[in-house]
């Protein structure tokens, strides 16, 4: 079964950086566009990133794009977000999903529990 655990997340303060993660199974990892979403405490979903298979086009929402950066490793089938310059306002639950094909439109299937980021002084 399709299984995405995300690690990573803890308390950090503004200005500082954390490096997510999310190892995939039970599915091909090669093959699907990958996202990272997140939730802050009492809003919606937003999208925060996505990348294509081999991780050469990469996409990024307004509010993070040039502090935060998606990667991937496929040999070791797992997703990356390094996030830099962190802001109380990025302070949010970070999901790791999966697309249910190739392209940042074609929606998601399988997400992640979610790691916590706090972003405090």
């Amino acid at each position: 079964q399709v299984q995405l655990v995300e690690s990573g997340g803890g308390l950090v303060q503004p200005g500082g950086s954390l490096r997510l993660s999310c190892a995939a199974s039970g599915f091909t990892f090669t093959n699907y566009w990958m996202n990272w979403v997140r939730q802050a405490p009492g809003k919606g979903l937003e999208w925060v990133s996505g990348l294509n298979r081999a991780g050469t086009l990469t996409y990024y929402a307004d509010s993070v794009k040039g502090r935060f950066t998606i990667s991937r490793d496929n040999a070791k089938n797992t997703l990356y977000l390094q996030m830099n310059s962190l802001k109380a306002e990025d302070t949010a639950m970070y999901y790791c999903a999966k697309a249910t094909g190739n392209g940042l439109d074609v929606g998601m299937d399988y997400w992640g529990k979610g790691t916590l980021v706090t972003v405090s002084s």
